[in-house]
């Protein structure tokens, strides 16, 4: 693994941290390619049902590409086509959550967005600072933001560039709950723990539909939702969620 990606393992959550925190966890080329490396076949393995996002240090999540690597770029073409990751987290199956611990900005507030839970510490702020630099975002963030805030919040963040608070970000709905800064990382992981608890399929097929709500209209949604459900329906898992509440003890899923 690269040494500003980390990736530990404990009860079924797979726990990625951002680790250049003498640089706000600011995203280079090469720990973008080790992040795709990472999340690559990660829905393919047994012990990871559920996955958190987090930034080393007490400062910042992330603040998005290093901008001194974009002039790296031969021209804006190879630029568009980079291999983004955001696009990484979006790829993957499992359910993902966000533990915003400080700033994210710019690329950091879309790997936020593209994270399907965003918690957050009392010290966190969230803006989409590249129209302050002459550009916008290209990692999601129009459309991401849409989908999570009202159009006067989303039009707010993305035309100003200016940060909010995690106070005002939880009044728009782009993140869930508040926590202390000495508390987030923990109870991200013990969501985690409860999401990888239920049938991994089941999990799975939940986040598929709810992508599904945000890209088709009503009919097509409900009618993807039935079929998904008549997957999940067939399952060993549901077999087995169904005798346990006859028998009134706790399911054990293995995902099949």
């Amino acid at each position: 693994m690269n040494d500003h990606i980390g990736f530990e393992i404990t009860d079924g959550v797979g726990v990625i941290t951002l680790a250049r925190p003498e640089k706000l966890n600011a995203v280079t080329k090469d720990m973008s390619a080790h992040l795709l490396e990472l999340v690559t076949g990660m829905d393919e393995r047994d012990d990871v049902r559920a996955v958190v996002l987090t930034g080393a240090g007490d400062r910042a999540f992330c603040v998005g590409s290093d901008i001194g690597e974009v002039d790296a770029y031969p021209d804006p073409w190879q630029f568009r086509n980079r291999r983004d990751y955001c696009d990484a987290l979006r790829a993957l199956r499992l359910p993902v959550i966000a533990a915003v611990n400080g700033y994210a900005y710019g690329g950091g507030l879309e790997l936020a967005l593209s994270c399907d839970i965003r918690l957050a510490s009392t010290r966190a702020s969230f803006a989409a600072a590249e129209i302050k630099l002459g550009w916008i975002g290209g990692g999601g963030v129009s459309a991401l933001l849409s989908a999570s805030v009202s159009a006067s919040d989303a039009s707010l963040l993305l035309l100003t560039g200016d940060p909010v608070d995690a106070a005002e970000a939880h009044r728009m709905g782009l993140v869930s709950r508040l926590y202390d800064p000495a508390d987030l990382r923990e109870a991200a992981i013990g969501l985690a723990r409860t999401v990888a608890s239920r049938a991994p399929i089941a999990a799975q097929s939940a986040k598929a539909n709810l992508r599904a709500a945000h890209s088709m209209g009503l009919e097509a949604a409900i009618q993807y939702e039935r079929e998904m459900q008549a997957i999940c329906m067939a399952t060993e898992d549901a077999a087995e969620g169904r005798r346990a509440f006859a028998e009134k003890r706790p399911p054990v899923f293995t995902g099949r």
